[in-house]
C-alpha cells in the first residue's frame, strides 16, 4: 500500500505538475505544427534519402539546381531547398523513411524525436541524479530551440540524444560504446569529430580506439553507398569550405557563429556584406583560424590534467567549446546545451545554478530581429565558455599552454598568408560583377545572344529565368522551377521547368515573345565547351585547387591556359558576342554554390 501512495505523491508535486503543463503547451504549439506543417527543412533530409535509394552520385547532392530540381521529383514543391552543409551520411537515419510521402515520414522522425528527448532527459537524471521532472521542465524551457527543431524537423534532438548517450556510457565505464556513439555525432553532423582531442587529452584510450573503430565503419559505409571518387570530392572541395563557414549567406548575423562575426565585421563583399567595419581581409583569414584553434587546444589542455571525479564537467566543458567554434548555428542548434547544463548543474552553488539557467534560457530563446546584428547569443556562450572554464584555467600547464598559442600563432599567420594570396586571385576580386540582381541568392548559366542576357537565377520564390535587355531585367516566371537556359543558336533559347514531379522543356522566342513546348523532355545541360564567336577560342570547366576553374583553349594552337582561380567555383563560361570577354559564375567570397554573374576580359 505504501509504494502506490508514494508514487501518487510524487506525481502531484508542484515540479511534476509544471512538468506535464509545458508538455501540454509544448506538444499543442510545436510538436502540433511541426505535425501538419511541410514546408521546413526535413523535406532536405527526406529528398537525400531519396536520391540515396535511387543511387544518385553523392557529388550532385551539392548542387544547388540538380537538388532543388529532384525535392520537385520527391514531391516537395513548396520551397527551396539545399544539403549543404551536411556530410554524406547525414541523411542515413532518414533512409528507412524515404519510402513514406515527405509529411508521412516527417511525422515518424517528430514521434521518434519524441522519444529520443525522454531518452536523453533519463539518462541526464541517471548520471546526475537531478530529477527526471526538474530535468523535463528545463528541456521545455528551452522553448525557442526546442520549437525550431520539432517544426522545421530538424536534427539536432537526435544529435542531443547521441552525445548524452556517449557521457552515458562514459560515465558507467564503458568507455568503447562511448567512443563509437561520438564518431556516429561525426560522421552525421561533424560535431563528434572534436571529441577524438577530448579522448586523446584524456588519455582514455579505449574511447578513443572506439571511436576510431566506428569512424573507419562510417568511412566504409560512405565508399560502399557512394564510392570513394564522390567522397574525395566532399572532402576536398565541400568539408573545406563548410568548416570555413562558407555555406548559405556566410555574412548572416542570424548564423551566430564566430566565422560569422568575423567575416561580416572584415571582409566587404558588394552584395552581401557592403559596409564591413574595416576591409581586412588578412586579419579575417588570422583570426578566424587563431581563434578557433586556440580555444580547442586550451580546451584540451584544460581537461587533461583532470582526474575522473571532473569527467562530468570536463566533458561538458568541452561541449560549450565545440558549439563556442562551429562553423554553423541556427536557432535550433542550442538544444545542445542542456546536455552541458544539466552536467555542470550537479553539486555547484545556487549563484552558479542561476546563471548556468539563466545563460541556457538566453542561448534557446529567440532573438529579436534588430539584435542578431550584435551577435547575442554567440557572446553570451563565450562568456559561458570562459565562466565554466575558470576550473579549468588554474590546471593549464603555463609553459604548454604558452607553447601552444605560439604555435597557433605561427600557424594562423601562415595560414592567413596563404588564404590572402588565394583570395586576391579568385574571380570576385579579378572581374567586374555585372550590376544585376542585388539581393538574389544565385545567378549562373548566362547566356548571351543578340536579344540580350539570359540566366538562372534563384529568388525568394524559386528558380527563374531572367532577361537583361534595353537596362532593364525581365522575369520569366511560372508556376514551377525554371533551370537552364541553353542558346538554341537560331535566336531563342530553351529551358527546363519543373512542376509536379515532371520536367518540361519550353523554348522562349525574344523577337515573337512565343513560348513553344518541346516535345522533348531531355534536360537542356550546357554544351561540355563554350566556343567564341570568332572561332579562336574554348572556354570549358574542369576542377583545379579544390574547386572548379574555367580553362582556355587556343584554337589554333591547341594551348590551354587557366583563366580563373582560387579555392572558389568558377563555372557556365559564356562569350560577349564581340569575343573580348567571358561571362562567368563565381561563388567566390559567398556561399558554396551561390555564384553570381562577372564579366572577365580576355586580358
Amino acid at each position: 500500500m505504501d509504494k502506490p501512495r508514494t508514487l501518487l505523491i510524487r506525481l502531484s508535486t508542484p515540479q511534476c505538475i509544471a512538468a506535464g503543463f509545458l508538455f501540454i503547451l509544448f506538444f499543442t504549439i510545436s510538436f502540433r505544427s511541426g505535425w501538419t506543417r511541410s514546408e521546413t527543412d526535413f523535406p532536405n533530409y527526406f529528398t537525400a534519402a531519396v536520391l540515396v535509394r535511387q543511387g544518385k552520385a553523392l557529388r550532385s547532392f551539392y548542387d544547388w539546381t540538380w537538388f532543388q530540381r529532384h525535392m520537385n521529383y520527391a514531391g516537395i514543391e513548396t520551397q527551396l531547398g539545399s544539403y549543404l552543409p551536411q556530410t554524406p551520411l547525414t541523411m542515413l537515419p532518414i533512409v528507412p523513411l524515404a519510402k513514406l510521402p515527405v509529411q508521412h515520414a516527417k511525422q515518424v522522425w517528430l514521434t521518434l524525436n519524441l522519444l529520443f528527448l525522454a531518452a536523453t532527459a533519463w539518462m541526464l537524471s541517471h548520471v546526475t541524479s537531478i530529477a527526471f521532472e526538474w530535468i523535463s521542465i528545463l528541456v521545455f524551457l528551452g522553448f525557442g530551440s526546442l520549437h525550431s527543431n520539432f517544426l522545421l524537423g530538424q536534427y539536432y534532438v537526435f544529435l542531443l540524444f547521441l552525445l548524452t548517450a556517449a557521457f552515458y556510457f562514459l560515465h558507467r565505464n564503458r568507455p568503447i560504446p562511448s567512443g563509437a556513439l561520438c564518431a556516429v555525432a561525426f560522421a552525421l553532423k561533424l560535431y563528434g569529430a572534436p571529441f577524438l582531442f577530448f579522448f586523446l587529452a584524456k588519455r582514455n584510450w579505449k574511447a578513443l580506439a572506439g571511436m576510431l573503430l566506428a569512424s573507419t565503419a562510417a568511412l566504409g559505409t560512405a565508399i560502399a553507398l557512394f564510392g570513394w571518387p564522390d567522397l574525395h570530392y566532399y572532402v576536398t572541395q565541400i568539408l573545406p569550405r563548410s568548416l570555413q563557414g562558407e555555406v548559405i549567406d556566410p555574412y548572416n548575423s542570424g548564423i551566430g557563429t564566430l566565422s560569422t562575426l568575423l567575416r561580416s565585421s572584415l571582409v566587404s563583399e558588394s552584395d552581401l556584406n557592403p559596409h564591413p567595419l574595416c576591409n581586412l581581409p588578412v586579419l579575417f583569414f588570422f583570426l578566424s583560424t587563431f581563434l578557433t584553434l586556440s580555444i580547442l587546444a586550451l580546451a584540451c589542455l584544460g581537461v587533461s590534467g583532470r582526474y575522473r571525479d571532473s569527467e562530468s564537467r570536463d566533458f561538458a566543458w568541452f561541449t560549450i567549446a565545440i558549439l563556442l567554434i562551429s562553423s554553423n548555428a541556427a536557432p535550433y542548434t542550442y538544444i545542445l546545451l542542456l546536455l552541458p547544463v544539466v552536467l555542470l548543474l550537479k553539486d555547484v552553488a545556487t549563484t552558479e545554478k542561476v546563471f548556468l539557467i539563466s545563460c541556457y534560457l538566453a542561448l534557446n530563446a529567440p532573438v529579436p530581429l534588430g539584435w542578431a546584428r550584435y551577435f547575442p547569443k554567440l557572446w553570451i556562450l563565450l562568456l559561458l565558455f570562459a565562466f565554466e572554464g575558470r576550473h579549468h584555467w588554474r590546471m593549464l600547464p603555463r609553459r604548454l599552454a604558452i607553447a601552444s598559442l605560439t604555435a597557433i600563432f605561427l600557424l594562423a599567420a601562415l595560414d592567413a598568408r596563404t588564404r590572402a594570396a588565394d583570395y586576391r586571385i579568385q574571380s570576385s576580386q579579378r572581374f567586374e560583377r555585372l550590376p544585376l540582381d542585388r539581393g538574389t541568392y544565385l545567378s549562373t548559366y548566362p547566356v548571351v545572344t543578340a536579344s540580350g542576357l539570359f540566366y538562372e537565377a534563384m529568388v525568394g520564390g524559386g528558380y527563374v529565368i531572367r532577361w537583361l535587355h534595353d537596362g532593364h531585367t525581365e522575369e520569366l516566371r511560372y508556376a514551377s522551377e525554371a533551370f537552364h537556359p541553353v542558346d538554341t543558336r537560331d535566336g531563342a533559347i530553351r529551358f527546363e521547368v519543373v512542376c509536379h514531379g515532371a520536367s518540361r522543356i519550353l523554348k522562349f522566342d525574344p523577337a515573337t515573345r512565343v513560348i513553344h513546348v518541346m516535345a522533348t523532355s531531355d534536360t537542356p545541360d550546357p554544351p561540355p565547351e563554350a566556343i567564341s564567336p570568332d572561332g579562336n577560342w574554348a572556354a570549358f570547366e574542369a576542377e583545379s585547387g579544390g574547386g572548379t576553374q574555367i580553362f582556355l583553349r587556343n584554337q589554333k594552337t591547341g594551348q590551354v591556359r587557366q583563366f580563373t582561380a582560387g579555392r572558389c567555383n568558377s563555372s557556365a563560361p559564356a562569350w560577349q558576342l564581340d569575343s573580348r570577354a567571358l561571362i562567368v559564375a563565381s561563388d567566390c567570397a559567398r556561399g558554396l554554390g551561390l555564384p553570381v554573374l562577372y564579366r572577365a576580359p580576355l586580358q
